[in-house]
């Protein structure tokens, strides 16, 4: 069973399932806001990471703004010695306060990608990064098209190797790379509740990779959120979701979307997977293109999560019902 993939045109090889970073970073605010996933345990985090390389994961992914660079810090730490068994993916964008864990804006400059690109790599400890990703959703299109040449640079330099986008929108995604020669990847919001055809379909146009945002709906399509709603603390972004946050209300997983959950169950565990597992290996049947990058942050959900590697993708029969079994909503949102 293959359980590699290749990182879009860049041709680096990544774990077909690689580790979403943003949970180990730890409390980050925007005033009152929780934009984080409530206190952890570096320890743990560490001994998470290692479990994930040890299962065969080598994809982690975060950002300078996790945790206010505490995620990054915590994977320099963990990989320590075991630099050259991974490859890192962190983003640029938004500015955050370290000593205050609060965010303090954005910043899409050329010079701004430089500049926290330098302090990713102190924190991560490495001498370059292999995917460097914008990370600001929404940005207008000629302004990440500025960032172009720097990042062209910056693979030059041997600072990075390739770089990408985290954008929903499949216009920017696709003008990105197309002024891109070196833009491996797209990261996007996708899961079995919410699939992305047209993303996708820029991602084979230009031989990008899928890194899946978002691929478990935030906790959603695991075991913890069946049956009683799993109470969130006040530092947990989850408990007091922002506008953009639409899986969770008030700590609890909204009616539209628990219901989807529950018609999908039965077929994604059929062969003895978890339900999060069923969920990654919809994902991983649904392309060849797809990296899910689910979050860990003990070391028993990395063993489910990347376990799910073992199994690989969802039988084809399985694949099919829960397709039939959301035929429905796959049309509507289609036509939406």
């Amino acid at each position: 069973m293959t359980t590699t993939r290749r990182l879009g045109r860049s041709g680096i090889e990544v774990s077909a399932i690689g580790m979403g970073c943003w949970a180990i970073g730890g409390p980050l605010w925007a005033g009152a806001q929780p934009l984080g996933w409530g206190e952890v345990d570096d320890d743990e985090s560490v001994r998470t990471v290692h479990r994930a390389l040890d299962l065969g994961a080598n994809l982690f992914d975060t950002s300078c703004n996790y945790g206010a660079g505490h995620s990054e810090r915590v994977l320099g730490r963990a990989l320590a010695g075991r630099r050259d068994r991974a490859v890192i993916a962190t983003k640029f964008g938004y500015l955050t306060d370290e000593a205050t864990r609060q965010a303090t804006g954005e910043d899409a400059g050329p010079a701004h990608a430089r500049r926290s690109l330098e302090g990713s790599l102190r924190r991560l400890g490495t001498d370059h990064v292999d995917l460097y990703q914008l990370h600001l959703n929404g940005l207008p299109v000629p302004r990440a098209l500025d960032l172009v040449d720097t990042l062209e640079a910056l693979v030059d330099e041997g600072k990075i190797r390739a770089y990408g986008w985290s954008t929903d929108d499949p216009e920017s995604a696709r003008a990105f790379a197309a002024a891109g020669p070196r833009c491996a990847a797209i990261q996007h919001d996708q899961s079995v509740l919410r699939d992305n055809a047209a993303m996708l379909a820029v991602c084979e146009e230009f031989d990008l990779a899928s890194l899946n945002r978002g691929p478990l709906a935030m906790g959603l399509l695991t075991a913890k959120y069946q049956g009683t709603p799993a109470a969130r603390g006040g530092d947990d972004v989850r408990g007091s979701a922002p506008e953009w946050l639409d899986w969770f209300s008030e700590g609890v997983p909204r009616a539209e979307w628990a219901e989807r959950v529950a018609r999908v169950r039965e077929a994604l565990t059929a062969d003895g997977r978890t339900l999060a597992q069923g969920a990654l290996g919809w994902l991983l049947a649904r392309s060849a293109r797809t990296l899910p990058i689910p979050g860990c942050r003990t070391v028993g959900q990395a063993e489910e999560n990347i376990g799910a590697l073992a199994y690989g993708p969802l039988p084809e029969t399985a694949y099919a019902e829960v397709e039939r079994l959301l035929a429905d909503l796959r049309t509507a949102t289609a036509a939406a």
